[in-house]
């Protein structure tokens, strides 16, 4: 997995290379796919299966894999142009083209709200979201995971003023939750349906009726630019890993397991929650586009993202053939 010192040393590699003699004209004839993936979701079912490799291999292109427990450190290297594509939530692209990350928008896909939730300890005194107010809640900032806290907590007549928020990356968090140092954690599957597993674990609320759960594929702009049918190429190949993956989802659960080491029977709540279908995988859609800047929209007048964005300005749509 790939630390913040890991990622700093991709950004080192991108810079160096920028400053080679013809870099860019490299990029125009490119010999490589670099991905920043997570271990959930379609990505890393097409990365066991080599899909994407198989399906590269015509046009001379390789690929590598940089593994991220969460989406922030992913797109900084992205933008940074030290990887050329990845998969976050809904908030890290935000960040990332606050601080003038070289990125586009160039797929999505929906999940389940209720992948998504904030939880407590099972003999916590935390009843309601309104017991939220003066304690410790941690989540990744930046991550889709601050927008459900917003939202939830708004929900409860709070704002995020109104708590202790602790920037904790999923790994950290979870350990903090377990000993007691936090009193409620903001997370997604498949850490939530890990943690959910626990008999001392109580989910206070899902996102359900209260936030979508909106993902988005990004790739570096840069390498966009000059290879747009590598990334045709790609989303097509993922939606067809997504579709295969829901049509035989007893083997999705057995690959997802192997892949995460979760167990199977956990692996199977993540994939079987209302609304989760791993086959919507699309090159980026109105509806999406709408999605993403009213909440652009809502974290600049909240404060979270310091500048006004227009995410339609990086939305990247392929070109009619």
């Amino acid at each position: 997995m790939i630390s913040r010192r890991q990622t700093l040393g991709l950004f080192g590699a991108a810079a160096a290379t920028a400053l080679l003699p013809g870099a860019r004209l490299a990029r125009a004839a490119a010999t490589e796919f670099r991905i920043g993936w997570q271990k959930n979701g379609v990505l890393a079912l097409a990365k066991r299966r080599g899909a994407l490799e198989k399906r590269l291999a015509d046009k001379g292109i390789t690929v590598s894999w940089s593994e991220f427990t969460s989406g922030p450190p992913l797109l900084e290297a992205l933008g940074a142009g030290a990887l050329d594509f990845g998969a976050t939530g809904d908030v890290p692209p935000l960040f990332a083209q606050a601080a003038g990350g070289q990125l586009y928008y160039v797929g999505t896909y929906r999940g389940s709200a209720a992948g998504s939730a904030i939880l407590v300890r099972k003999d916590s005194d935390i009843k309601t979201i309104e017991d939220l107010k003066g304690k410790k809640v941690a989540f990744k900032r930046g991550s889709s995971a601050h927008n459900v806290t917003v939202k939830v907590l708004r929900k409860g007549g709070l704002k995020i003023e109104d708590v202790e928020a602790l920037d904790l990356a999923p790994p950290d968090a979870a350990a903090a939750f377990k000993n007691g140092s936090i009193d409620a954690w903001s997370i997604w599957d498949p850490y939530l349906a890990i943690a959910e597993a626990d008999p001392d674990t109580r989910i206070l609320t899902t996102a359900e009726g209260i936030v979508p759960s909106y993902s988005y594929f990004l790739a570096n702009s840069e390498f966009t630019d000059a290879n747009g049918p590598v990334i045709v190429d790609v989303i097509d190949e993922l939606a067809k890993v997504g579709r295969s993956a829901q049509d035989k989802l007893d083997d999705t659960v057995k690959e997802l397991s192997e892949i995460t080491g979760v167990p199977a029977d956990v692996t199977r709540v993540s994939l079987t929650r209302p609304g989760a279908d791993l086959g919507g995988v699309s090159t980026i859609t109105d509806t999406a586009a709408a999605y993403q800047q009213a909440l652009a929209d809502e974290f600049y007048d909240l404060g979270i993202v310091p500048k006004k964005l227009s995410t339609g300005d990086i939305i990247w749509r392929p070109k009619a053939s």
